[in-house]
């Protein structure tokens, strides 16, 4: 068996890698955290620059034709480096929705934008006391004049206060199964009658509520079919999801790395605690679960990018990652001491993280009950 990336998929990574080492420091992460837009513009620009905004979408629309699977080798270095941009809900919550399902129109009015950095985007999919499933979209879609009224409310919607591309999941009718009725619209971020207001999740990263009132949006704005857009949304949530994993397996050799560097480093009862067996074992247990994290994150990516049926990888993908990133997060910070959940350690950084994606598109919980009916459960 292959698990070797292609030459190009390495040359990308070794870039990634070099960039953000570079550009994206504990300092900056730290101030992005208390920011009110959460991100670097200079450093967003400079990504633009390179051309990773536009990796999965067309050449024609300012794209680089690549897959998924390229895309999360991208991703695996953003999650290693933290760096505070809104790369993750532009691409995979927005960009990727559109270039499979837009209309020819839609593709050249939104990817050139999302390519360029000029728009940021996202996608609204949670409601309040509800679950990430078809049951639980309930924000009302209105005939009115020519277009639709949307009202309803919306939340941990990532990176909407600065989205000017906000896709929205909606009711626009009941059927016989909470599957139809569902559309999915392009909104601008900025209509008239959209309120966002900010959550403080534990992560600091921007998360939101958005509420709806009376927002007009037009037919030309509906992606894909009307009361056909569930399988959008769990088209978007499987990217979502394993696009995550792969986030967190980044996560997870940043944290190794920054982990061991300070071991080394670190004298305490006269020797270093690299050379205490208790120190080295939880080492060795924490590149474990990042090689394991591996291999479960990039088949999820690589089924995905080939276009195969992957329901059960998905959720496995979910379970497994979300679980063990945050174990090692903890354990990480126990290696350090008390120092380790101090704010001017990484090790905080990573925990806080890994605590706020784990619930993100359905918690571990979620995803394991869908991997035992998988089973005939």
């Amino acid at each position: 068996m292959d698990f070797n990336l292609s030459q190009e998929q390495e040359i990308l990574r070794k870039a990634a890698r070099d960039f953000f080492s570079k550009e994206s420091s504990g300092a900056l992460i730290r101030a992005m955290e208390q920011d009110e837009k959460g991100y670097s513009p200079e450093l967003w620009r400079k990504v633009a620059s390179l051309g990773w905004l536009g990796l999965p979408y067309p050449a024609e629309h300012g794209g680089a034709d690549g897959s998924f699977l390229d895309l999360a080798v991208l991703l695996e270095e953003l999650g290693r480096s933290l760096a505070p941009i809104p790369l993750f809900s532009t691409v995979v919550l927005a960009g990727l929705p559109i270039t499979k399902y837009g209309s020819a129109a839609q593709k050249k009015a939104f990817l050139p934008g999302l390519a360029s950095g000029e728009s940021i985007g996202t996608f609204a999919i949670a409601e309040p006391s509800s679950s990430y499933s078809a049951k639980g979209i309930n924000l009302s879609a209105k005939a009115a004049g020519g277009g639709y009224k949307l009202n309803g409310t919306k939340t941990f919607v990532e990176n909407a206060n600065v989205a000017n591309v906000l896709l929205v999941a909606v009711r626009t009718s009941k059927g016989r199964t909470p599957e139809e009725g569902i559309t999915v619209f392009i909104v601008d971020g900025a209509a008239p009658g959209i309120t966002v207001n900010r959550l403080k999740p534990i992560s600091l990263e921007k998360q939101c509520e958005v509420v709806f009132k009376n927002v007009t949006v037009g037919k030309d704005r509906i992606l894909g079919k009307p009361g056909k857009g569930w399988p959008i949304v769990k088209r978007v949530m499987q990217w979502a999801i394993a696009g995550q994993a792969v986030l967190s397996l980044g996560g997870g050799q940043g944290l190794l790395e920054s982990t061991v560097e300070y071991v080394k480093g670190r004298v305490q009862f006269g020797r270093p605690l690299a050379t205490l067996q208790a120190v080295q074992h939880h080492a060795a247990n924490i590149v474990t679960d990042v090689d394991t994290m591996r291999l479960i994150a990039y088949e999820a990516a690589w089924l995905l990018s080939e276009g195969r049926t992957c329901d059960q990888e998905i959720a496995m993908a979910k379970t497994y990652v979300a679980n063990t990133y945050t174990r090692m997060t903890r354990t990480a910070i126990q290696i350090h001491g008390g120092i380790g959940f101090t704010k001017e350690m990484n090790a905080q950084l990573y925990f806080r993280r890994a605590k706020g994606w784990e619930q993100l598109y359905g918690g571990p919980d979620q995803h394991r009950e869908a991997v035992a009916q998988s089973l005939g459960f």
